[in-house]
């Protein structure tokens, strides 16, 4: 099943792994999903060949973008917001690692102009959503680094992170949007798995794990007690139709009520 896509599970070796590309024959997303590893005391320059998003995963780097400068550093997927490099087609980007460093790297074809720019966890807000949403169980913390909000009209690309809390849920309600998406996975230990929803497919999510999601189908989320999952997502912009935010399912819209009636034991 090429929506699924599970050969990473026992790590990403050193330099660039790709997992997906836009063009691709079968199941096309239209995103480039990449794993990049840097040994301590490396530099990497690059120029975009087209719109693209650096996310620190973890280490400690010295960033030059087209003139911006910035130290970023990462120790946690977990406890800490999120830094990235977000650039324009033409665009240079230096990175000096000054440990071992891991990037994903998201690209969507676009060859529209925009300015780049570095953020920065103060940058990136750590909304903690759904503590009181049906007894707690959909408790998550969402951070959504860059949409339409704070992109330039040009952008073609969202980006953002989950942490689902173990034995809970996450992007709750089901919902549905018709722009493709990825998720790309990681938990609090090798051990950790998950599930994700595609409509009426359920997928058993691990570690390193990446999935395609096509509109209409609803994908919610859930992962194994005991067990955190990250899992950083990206959306690309239709045309004439781009992301703002995702349509829930009115079935269980209900669960979205503060006051909201549901079943629990009694004491005793």
């Amino acid at each position: 099943m090429t929506v699924h896509i599970t050969e990473h599970r026992e790590g990403f070796g050193p330099g660039l792994t790709e997992i997906t590309r836009f063009g691709e024959g079968e199941d096309d997303t239209g995103i480039g999903v990449a794993v990049l590893r840097i040994d301590a005391g490396n530099t990497v320059e690059a120029v975009a060949g087209t719109e693209t998003a650096w996310l620190l995963m973890s280490g400690k780097v010295k960033a030059d973008v087209g003139g911006q400068e910035a130290e970023l550093e990462r120790h946690s997927l977990f406890d800490e917001s999120a830094s990235a490099i977000h650039v324009a087609m033409g665009e240079s980007v230096q990175i000096d690692c000054e440990t071992d460093t891991e990037f994903t790297i998201y690209t969507i074809e676009n060859p529209k102009p925009f300015k780049s720019r570095i953020f920065r966890p103060e940058d990136v807000p750590n909304e903690h959503r759904g503590a009181g949403q049906v007894g707690g169980t959909c408790a998550r913390f969402v951070r959504t680094i860059f949409d339409g909000s704070n992109s330039d009209p040009n952008t073609e690309m969202v980006l953002g992170e989950v942490i689902t809390m173990p034995g809970k849920w996450s992007s709750y309600p089901p919902h549905h949007h018709p722009q493709p998406e990825i998720y790309h996975y990681r938990f609090t230990d090798p051990r950790g798995f998950g599930h994700a929803e595609l409509g009426d497919t359920v997928l058993k999510v691990r570690n390193n794990d990446t999935v395609k999601i096509f509109g209409p189908n609803d994908h919610p989320q859930c992962a194994a007690p005991g067990y955190g999952m990250y899992y950083a997502w990206v959306i690309r912009h239709l045309p004439e139709d781009r992301y703002t935010v995702p349509e829930f399912t009115e079935e269980h819209t209900w669960t979205t009520a503060p006051d909201a009636e549901f079943w629990s034991p009694k004491e005793g």
